[in-house]
């Protein structure tokens, strides 16, 4: 990744850009010419960072709301800068219809300032990798970023010894939405958060912690400024919100519907006659499948050795209007499994907690996916299943369904109690098996169950 820091020269920006360069200027009328982080060589021409520009503006913060002076960086190139079709697709398929430009969002990310102000002093860089990185996900994908979605990075976000290594989606406080000459634009703001907080947004909802962090300048404030140099969570700061993140959690359940996991899963027949139908199987059939688009906008597991969850897929309780129709098969064709036996990565096991615990519990629904399939557990009161309590497991094209009765919640809540603290030292393979509903779940690398 090859970046250079400029002063921005006096040319003529393309109409897409010039919109975005107001708002900024409306904003900050005494920085015309801010430092920008400019690839050398653009997304267009072969590059590999689709981000044109990441300006870096002094933002003085406002002391009567004690919000302190800091750095403020924002994106220019997931937005549609130029119209031309050059890094974005251009629809003008129906003019009276209102687009989004490009991806629809720009990122923007406030930092504070560690030490007094002085004339020479110029904003850190690292953000800006930080921000490109965000960036080539989106690019790679086609997965957008909304308020309120958390992206687990797993090191600290300038590579330090911070104990802020994760990150929440937030509105800026200041960019409001915009509209180009190529369509509306949103800015959303990047918050660097710790383990704790990042698990609790997974939990229970990122706006809800996005809340938490505005009430003290300590955590935030009510811009949400990162400071990495914050070593506690909003939690530990203030044991009270934790108690009553657990109250509204146990009465309202979770917002999250969905993460990325690494799986397997093969048939328990109940005879020794049939063909076992498995992932591997199915693996083979999406490679094969002439439906099925190579390319296909389906999240990536690893993206610069960061991990992100998938943002919610909906809080609607119905499968059909929740779920991305390229799992699901042209046909209807349905393939029902007389026992299932489940491989999850270890990574991902603590979402089985959440799944029964904060989403079947409450009646809702609970998605793992991997790069070619996806898994959703679903309670009796989901609707467009295509399970039941007579037939629990299902296939639909890519998708594979498994009903969790309402008897059978408070069971197996029982049997993963092991895991409510994560794996930390246990040892693998770990399996929990119910005879009487002929399902097996084991946490392992999904590979090594493979004969």
């Amino acid at each position: 990744m090859e970046h250079k820091l400029v002063t921005p020269a006096k040319t003529v920006a393309p109409p897409g850009l010039k919109k975005l360069i107001e708002q900024c200027q409306n904003l900050y009328p005494d920085q015309k010419n801010p430092l920008q982080v400019t690839a050398l060589l653009k997304y267009w021409l072969g590059g590999q960072d689709p981000l044109d520009y990441i300006s870096m503006y002094f933002n003085p913060g406002k002391a009567e709301l004690n919000i302190p002076p800091h750095w403020h960086y924002i994106t220019f190139g997931l937005s549609d800068l130029h119209g031309d079709g050059r890094v974005h697709q251009v629809d003008n398929s129906d003019e009276t219809m209102e687009h989004l430009s490009g991806m629809g969002f720009e990122l923007t990310f406030r930092l504070i300032k560690q030490t007094p102000s002085s004339e020479n002093e110029k904003p850190p860089t690292w953000p800006a990798n930080l921000l490109q990185a965000l960036a080539r996900y989106v690019f790679q994908t086609g997965n957008r970023f909304v308020i309120g979605d958390n992206v687990p990075w797993r090191k600290s976000l300038d590579s330090s010894t911070s104990n802020i290594q994760h990150m929440l989606i937030a509105n800026d406080p200041q960019l409001m939405r915009t509209k180009t000459p190529f369509g509306w634009v949103d800015f959303c703001q990047i918050v660097g958060v710790t383990e704790e907080e990042l698990d609790q947004a997974s939990r229970w909802n990122g706006k809800g912690v996005l809340n938490l962090l505005k009430k003290d300048p300590t955590t935030g404030g009510e811009w949400l400024i990162t400071n990495m140099n914050r070593s506690q969570s909003v939690f530990a700061l203030f044991p009270d919100t934790l108690q009553q993140l657990e109250k509204d959690l146990e009465n309202e359940g979770s917002d999250l519907a969905g993460v990325n996991a690494d799986f397997t899963f093969k048939e328990i027949p109940k005879t020794k006659i049939k063909t076992e139908f498995d992932s591997e199987m199915l693996a083979v059939k999406c490679t094969l499948n002439d439906n099925v688009q190579p390319d296909r906008a389906i999240k990536s597991e690893t993206i610069d050795d960061a991990k992100f969850c998938s943002t919610p897929l909906s809080t609607s309780n119905s499968l059909n209007m929740s779920f991305p129709p390229s799992y699901q098969s042209n046909s209807l064709q349905v393939v029902h499994l007389d026992g299932l036996q489940l491989t999850l990565a270890p990574y991902a096991a603590k979402f089985l907690i959440l799944a029964i615990r904060d989403r079947i519990r409450h009646g809702r629904h609970f998605t793992f996916k991997n790069q070619n399939m996806a898994l959703t557990m679903v309670s009796e009161s989901v609707t467009g299943a295509v399970v039941s309590k007579k037939t629990p497991y299902g296939v639909l094209g890519y998708w594979m369904q498994v009903l969790i009765a309402d008897d059978f919640i408070d069971v197996m809540l029982e049997s993963f109690k092991d895991l409510v603290g994560g794996i930390g030292a246990m040892t693998l393979p770990r399996e929990y098996n119910w005879p009487d509903r002929n399902l097996k779940i084991i946490i392992d690398n999904p590979e090594q169950q493979y004969d």
